[in-house]
């Protein structure tokens, strides 16, 4: 039997908007699978090490939470994850969590706060909020018919961007995304995949789910090869429903 691990970091303290969904939504489809899986919090005083983690998933928090982690991330965590993101653990951070693994947060008065620098990304504070659902086009998620489009709800004032080393996660169909400029939404590095996408996501992108649990398996089992299917037409329904109240187009595929 299959097996991983979810370390699901500060989750008394970063769960804005239903984040902790995207945990159970990768228990339950890996359950659904006969996968078995172990769900470990990691929080203030915890100590995190990358060889007991398959998938680590980071949530969004306000700065009042951003700030009582600072020191215990950064003093105590910070080169742990930074091992865990250049080992190529599977990584899925959201909203706060995308802007603690980049390099710096700017503040709107031009204070530069630390943040972690596992990946080559900067934050800038806007004095506006870039609110509202989102609809993003994802080429690694395009195969067996899938249109590859996320749906996701986004509430930031920070505007990120990327370095040379990052790629975007998807392309802005609907919505902000990364800055409301550049038409990006998310970063990826190896396997760290970070989005502004609360709501929660993996819930409504079972494809993005599976992609996720499948980078894990092949990281732990050389004789993986793919994940059977599941019967995913309620969760199609549902984001095929969003993508056509947003943009006006018929979705396709799971």
């Amino acid at each position: 039997m299959y097996e991983l691990t979810i370390c699901h970091l500060y989750p008394d303290l970063l769960n804005l908007y239903g984040d902790r969904g995207n945990i159970i939504a990768l228990t339950k489809r890996c359950e659904w699978r006969g996968i078995r899986v172990h769900s470990r919090p990691v929080s203030l005083g915890d100590r995190f090490s990358p060889d007991e983690c398959d998938i680590l998933f980071i949530g969004g928090g306000q700065d009042y939470e951003q700030s009582i982690i600072q020191d215990d991330l950064l003093k105590g965590k910070r080169e742990a994850i930074k091992e865990a993101v250049e080992a190529g653990k599977v990584i899925l951070a959201v909203c706060g969590g995308m802007q603690l693994l980049g390099r710096y947060y700017r503040t709107h008065d031009g204070k530069d706060i630390a943040c972690i620098g596992a990946v080559d990304l900067w934050t800038h504070g806007s004095h506006d909020r870039l609110i509202g659902n989102l609809v993003f086009e994802c080429d690694f998620l395009k195969k067996d018919g899938f249109d590859g489009l996320v749906v996701g709800f986004e509430n930031h004032s920070g505007k990120t961007w990327m370095g040379p080393g990052v790629r975007p996660m998807g392309k802005v169909i609907a919505g902000f995304g990364n800055n409301g400029e550049d038409g990006f939404e998310g970063a990826v590095y190896k396997n760290t995949y970070c989005t502004y996408s609360h709501g929660s996501l993996l819930p409504k992108n079972p494809a993005l789910a599976d992609h996720l649990i499948t980078l894990a398996l092949k990281n732990r089992y050389t004789d993986f090869e793919a994940l059977p299917p599941l019967d995913d037409s309620l969760e199609a329904a549902a984001r095929e429903a969003m993508i056509r109240r947003l943009t006006g187009k018929q979705g396709s595929g799971r």
